[in-house]
């Protein structure tokens, strides 16, 4: 599972330390109410499509980019359902993460759903009844993108 350049080149200075990122993540919902998710190859876990923004990328972009590249579907972002902070992300390979997550509701234009790159183990249309086991962020998403509201979800803490 290959990373952006940009990022390589910055592991090279920084090791395994944990790195601030932005990314964006996809709740894609098909005419009948069906969501588009994935199954990860670096864990096994079934997820929202989503990926790091490339420096200078708008995050629209990057969610049009990413459903495209993992999944073979292309989409149009319709609005924006949550803006939040993941916790820190240990992968693999002992690099560690965290990211701004700016997460989308997406409806597909075009494209059949498939395994498209090297990320996914699988990808499927699940309805939100149905859905297999998500983390709690990724059924809140998914969640928020269903309820029909104009306005994003911000997370906070409490203070």
């Amino acid at each position: 599972m290959g990373i952006p350049a940009f990022l390589a080149e910055l592991r090279e200075v920084v090791g395994h330390r944990p790195l601030w990122l932005s990314g964006v993540s996809a709740v894609v919902v098909d005419d009948g109410g069906r969501v588009l998710l994935g199954r990860r190859v670096d864990n096994g876990r079934w997820a929202l499509i989503g990926g790091i923004i490339d420096p200078g990328e708008q995050p629209a972009d990057t969610v049009v980019r990413e459903c495209l590249e993992e999944t073979g579907v292309l989409v149009r972002p319709e609005r924006l359902v949550a803006v939040g902070v993941t916790p820190v992300i240990e992968y693999p390979n002992g690099d560690r993460s965290q990211y701004l997550d700016l997460v989308f509701r997406c409806r597909p234009l075009s494209g059949e759903a498939r395994v498209n790159d090297d990320e996914s183990l699988e990808v499927g249309w699940f309805h939100p009844d149905a859905l297999p086991e998500l983390d709690d962020r990724a059924r809140d998403h998914i969640s928020h993108a269903l309820a029909g509201k104009d306005a994003a979800h911000f997370e906070l803490t409490g203070r």
